[in-house]
Order: C-alpha cells, then structure tokens, then sequence
C-alpha cells in the first residue's frame, strides 16, 4: 500500500462535512498546521473536533473557529483563545469540557479497540451527570467511552514511507495516541525518510495505524506563554 500523498490538500480532500475529527497536540507544540490550513482551504464546516486544547486566536485549531468551521469542540484546556470563549458564551460553538487524564485515555482505549473504562476524574462532579458510576473496592469510578472518531489528523518529527512514526519532546502527549485511534490517520511530518532508514528502537507508531503521511511545509515554532526573567 502506498501510503504517501503529495501535501495536505491531498490528504484531507475526503473528510465530509460534520465529520469528527482528532487533532493532536499540545499547545501549540505538535499540532498538524499544514492539516489545518488545508481543511481551511477545503472550508468543510461542521467539524467536531477533538484535542487536548483549541490553539490561540491566530493559530491552530483558532483560524478553524474563526471561519465558523468548528461545531463542537472536545477538550481539556481552552483558556488561550478569546473566539472560542466568544462563541462558547453567544452559544454558537457546542463544548465538551473532559478531564485532561480521561481525555488522553478516552483516544488510548478506542486505539485499544476497549469499549468503555472506569476512572475517578469526574466524580462527584457535572462531569458525571447522566453518566454510570460503579463502586471498587469502597471508591466510586465513573464510566467513560472510547472516543470515535473519523480521522484522525497527527503530527510527527520524523516519518518513513511506511509510515513509521517518530515524535520529539512535549508532542508525544497526545499525537502517539490519537494515531492509533482515527478510523483513517492522516500524518505530516517534518522529514519523511524512505522505509528501512528509522532506527525500530526508535519509533513510537508504528506503520499499522497510519493511513496517509506527507512532508510538511514552514513550520513555525510558536510559543504559548512567554516568561522572561527581569534579570
């Protein structure tokens, strides 16, 4: 199977309108630009989009929200972006708020083909309205599903034609999961390599769950929160 594309437009030009989505990341290290300026391009609206957090008003899953792409987000941490909290309040966008744990495990167990989990996040709280809940061993858990999702669009460092994947640093947190999850994973990497060339002691998805990869284009190395010390 060939698994290379040609650039994103190619990658994403199937995903229907109202389509669910994974998109990973965390902040803005590790997210799919390159998916996202393509899906903007496209202009495919309705998305319910799930990922750890919704960018910032410029970048990231933001430019889909100001283009009145998005109808639902599914997230942990959205405290960034001045649209989402804008549309949130007028009631235009749909959201999901998910313990950041339940949220990476919710992607793990759908990667796993695992129905369904108990957790302790959430209990006691609004999380758990209309939810299960089970005692054991005296705790109270709370039942969560496995996320199901169309595509699944990822970012790694390093791929192979194969597509064998390799992350860097802080986008492991989310991307290696959510790879395994998508009915179809669409995957951009910074340098994509023929297969045989990666170490396998250093690959983190295998090949098995990729469906399509390419080489990304000008990525830009943002910053979420900028401390500087007054020394």
């Amino acid at each position: 199977m060939n698994k290379v594309v040609t650039n994103a437009d190619e990658a994403v030009k199937d995903i229907p309108d109202n389509a669910v989505l994974m998109l990973g990341g965390f902040g803005l290290c590790g997210i799919p630009e390159n998916s996202i300026a393509a899906l903007i391009r496209k202009g495919v609206k309705g998305l319910t989009c799930i990922s750890n957090n919704a960018g910032v008003d410029d970048f990231g899953i933001g430019l889909m929200l100001k283009t009145r792409q998005v109808k639902k987000m599914i997230s942990s941490y959205v405290g960034e972006n001045a649209e989402f909290e804008r549309q949130l309040l007028s009631g235009e966008l749909e959201v999901e708020l998910i313990p950041q744990g339940t949220l990476a495990t919710r992607c793990m167990m759908a990667g796993y083909g695992i129905p369904a989990f108990f957790t302790p996040a959430g209990v006691g709280t609004e999380i758990a309205d209309g939810k299960e809940t089970r005692e054991f061993d005296g705790k109270e858990y709370l039942m969560e599903y496995a996320f199901k999702s169309d595509f699944a669009i990822v970012k790694a460092w390093k791929g192979d034609t194969a597509g064998n994947l390799i992350y860097r640093g802080t986008a492991r947190n989310f991307n290696p999961m959510m790879a395994m999850a998508g009915e179809i994973t669409i995957v951009e990497v910074e340098e994509l390599v023929a297969e045989g060339e990666l170490d396998p002691n250093e690959i983190h998805t295998p090949g098995i769950f990729v469906n399509r990869i390419f080489k990304g284009e000008k990525y830009e190395k943002r910053i979420e929160q900028r401390t500087i010390s007054k020394q």
